[in-house]
């Protein structure tokens, strides 16, 4: 069993799941219905039962009208249901606007009658949970003049099977929509997209324990229909996991969800399956392989939120990832039309033709299998689609729009398929591969990864589930050990301390006194005293973990980096300044013989050894280890990360001291824009930069634009900080100077 040593690196500054809520008796057929009787905020709202939902989508049905005693309306819900699972009904306007205001995490599709429709859909189509409206009427030519105004409407309708056809394709193009994509450095999570996926393969259930599992966790949900549940438990095993990936049943759109938000549950719950589907495309690719083209091409049309595709434009010529199982076809026109095209009319929406070259050798080489599925999925000779492996990467070649007289945001993305086979990518991919196998494989890596992306909550989840399962001492040790990271992390410092010492406790009994994992514990303890404050018991803390290191690491491995590196902060922050060089120097020495040389950890050890100098007023030194931790860390971190905005402030501090006023001041000015960006608007960092920016106008006697800026950093600090807290202190003084001089 292993855990993970961290080190420091510091910069300054049931059968049915329909919820029906009925406030009154009313009668209707599944006909459309066209009397409204109620209108926006004429009753009262009944409260609403939590929802446990697990896919992307539900359907809410407005109409003053219905009546579920009908055989006609129950056949009607039944083939919605085949659509859209989860099926709300109201009777009244104001319940159902309340219920979509509620919806945080997933889309919302609406059925509404005509009269109501008129009167509130236009209250509602600002809501971004709606994504789209079907009028169900008698009167079609009367209501299509004022639906055809709203965008969101879909379609003016008087029969069931119309409307249930349209909202089958617009749920399509809302799924391909939902596959989220990272972008290699702007998403923290792109450098472990193979790791990630790697993990999930990794795992080896018992697939008959998993599917009862996953039987069991879907009857617990609100959205999955019973007769899906008993189908899977039945039929799984005669039918291929494609079958069951592009069949009519929950498991596409439950993936779909744990994979594009990592939902913990659903992923643990789905372990298996994405392991079946993984190895039955890759059995599929080598039955093909030998019949496919070197090169083709393939499509896939979809939309993109503004947000992503600004990503997208900004990452040009890098990588792009997939974080799902990939389906594209050949059909050009297909992915066009059905589903780029009609993306762009939803706001915020900019509709996508990725098209995407294909060399069959890099696939081979770098295990990234896809097959064509057209043969063997539910929907056979429908499309001619091929299925890629979950987390494939590509990269983005060039963006061209689309010309069409109705919208600017139709664009066509080339991508080139890449696999792993990027070096800068496969180098550092391959370091953290070997820094994660310290904690194992499988759940246990996944856990771990979500601790170093900061999903904190998802790890705490995973690792007490794990906990609870543990079947040795090891495995508990670890997962306290874990733990202890995960509150570490959220600032729960006393927690964090006391599951560390779980694991301490457990070590000390199983293990001999030199283990490394007794080691990286203690090194842990000392990183939340350090945090505290508490700096001598950090430092003992420390100094166990160097002594064991020593004893059992090899002489240039990364953890003993580490454990110099917190020993010098530690001297750092008690003055100690010719110790803390030496040991961030002894840190730096191993990290360019044990890390890729773009490696953030080399960033974090140049920062503080110009941290040291800059102390120390050798200000020359101080700026030539600064500069060469920001080089590193334009290459290896997010352009708004910020990492960068305190390498930029950092710089900015050296040349003010050093009376280069102009290039402290741009330095400065880009920190700044950095943290706006990063953090939220009343961080202390920010605060920071307008105050040095504030100095900088001071010592250059420009005492109008320093007040400016130095009001700026104290408005920010007296929301931020307590009253009696130094910086705030430090803000008065500097205005009080600086008015003084005008």
């Amino acid at each position: 069993m292993g855990n993970t040593q961290h080190s420091k690196s510091t910069a300054s500054g049931s059968s049915s799941s329909s919820t029906t809520i009925k406030p009154k008796k009313s009668s209707s057929s599944s006909t459309a219905a066209s009397v409204s009787t109620s209108t926006m905020g004429t009753s009262t709202v009944l409260p609403k039962p939590a929802r446990r939902t697990i896919q992307n989508f539900l359907l809410v049905w407005l109409d003053a009208n219905i009546d579920e005693t009908k055989e006609d309306f129950r056949n009607s819900l039944k083939n919605l249901r085949r659509i859209v699972a989860p099926i709300t009904t109201f009777t009244d306007a104001q319940q159902c606007f309340d219920f979509l205001s509620g919806i945080t995490k997933e889309k919302a599709f609406m059925i509404v009658s005509g009269s109501l429709g008129q009167k509130i859909v236009p209250e509602m189509e600002a809501m971004p949970q709606l994504e789209s409206v079907f009028v169900f009427c008698i009167k079609q030519s009367y209501h299509e003049q004022w639906a055809k105004k709203v965008s969101k409407i879909k379609g003016v309708y008087t029969r069931i099977e119309p409307l249930c056809k349209a909202l089958e394709i617009d749920r399509q193009q809302c799924d391909q929509a939902m596959i989220s994509v990272s972008f290699n450095g702007l998403d923290p999570l792109f450098m472990y997209t193979q790791l990630l996926k790697e993990a999930l393969l990794e795992i080896e259930d018992d697939d008959t324990k998993s599917l009862k599992d996953l039987a069991e966790y879907c009857r617990e949900q609100d959205d999955i229909l019973e007769d899906q549940i008993k189908q899977v438990e039945n039929e799984y095993r005669n039918h291929t996991p494609i079958w069951w990936y592009s069949a009519e049943t929950f498991i596409y759109p439950m993936l779909n969800r744990g994979l594009r938000v990592m939902n913990v549950d659903i992923i643990m719950k789905l372990g298996f399956f994405i392991r079946h589907l993984h190895n039955h495309i890759t059995e599929l690719h080598r039955e093909q392989e030998n019949n496919m083209p070197k090169h083709f091409q393939v499509f896939r049309g979809q939309g993109l939120f503004l947000e992503d595709f600004e990503k997208m434009e900004k990452t040009k010529g890098g990588l792009m990832s997939f974080n799902n199982f990939l389906s594209t076809s050949r059909n050009r026109n297909i992915s066009l039309e059905r589903f780029a095209r009609p993306a762009t009319k939803k706001p915020n929406s900019v509709g996508i033709l990725f098209i995407m070259n294909i060399d069959t050798t890099i696939c081979k080489n770098s295990l990234t299998p896809f097959a064509e599925v057209s043969q063997v999925g539910y929907y056979k000779n429908q499309e001619e689609e091929i299925l890629f492996a979950t987390h494939t990467i590509f990269r983005i070649d060039h963006l061209k729009r689309i010309e069409d007289k109705n919208t600017d945001r139709l664009w066509q993305v080339n991508l080139t398929l890449v696999g792993n086979q990027d070096d800068d990518f496969s180098k550092l991919t391959a370091h953290l591969r070997k820094e994660l196998d310290v904690v194992g494989t499988g759940w246990s890596r996944l856990g771990e990864i979500l601790i170093r992306v900061g999903d904190f909550d998802k790890a705490e989840h995973l690792y007490q589930l794990l906990l609870e399962k543990a079947s040795s001492d090891g495995y508990k040790a670890q997962y306290n050990c874990q733990l202890g990271s995960v509150y570490e992390g959220i600032g729960e410092y006393s927690k964090a301390i006391t599951f560390y010492e779980k694991a301490i406790d457990i070590y000390n009994e199983m293990s001999p006194p030199n283990h490394s994992d007794l080691a990286s514990s203690y090194n842990n303890i000392g990183m939340v005293y350090d945090r505290m404050g508490e700096c001598s018991k950090a430092l003992t803390y420390y100094e166990k973990n160097l002594e064991i290191n020593l004893k059992v690491l090899p002489p240039n491995h990364p953890d003993l980096a580490g454990s110099y590196n917190n020993i010098g902060m530690v001297y750092y922050n008690v003055g100690e300044y010719s110790k803390a060089l030496s040991s961030y120097e002894q840190s730096l020495e191993i990290q360019k013989l044990a890390l890729p040389p773009n490696h953030p950890d080399l960033a974090g050890s140049y920062n503080n050894i110009g941290m040291v100098y800059y102390t120390m007023g050798e200000y020359s030194k101080a700026l030539s280890s600064y500069e060469r931790s920001f080089e590193i860390r334009k290459i290896a971190l997010p352009p708004n990360h910020s990492d960068l905005a305190s390498s930029y402030n950092n710089i900015g501090s050296v040349y003010d001291d050093m009376g280069e006023y102009s290039k402290a001041l741009s330095s400065f000015e880009r920190s700044l824009e950095i943290r706006k960006i990063a953090l939220p608007s009343n961080h202390p960092s920010l605060a920071s930069s307008y105050n040095n920016i504030g100095m900088v106008y001071s010592h250059m006697g420009e005492y109008s634009k320093a007040l400016s800026f130095l009001q700026k950093g104290l408005e920010i600090r007296l929301k931020s900080l307590p009253p009696n807290h130094p910086d705030i202190a430090q803000s008065k003084r500097n205005i009080e100077n600086v008015t003084k001089k005008m």
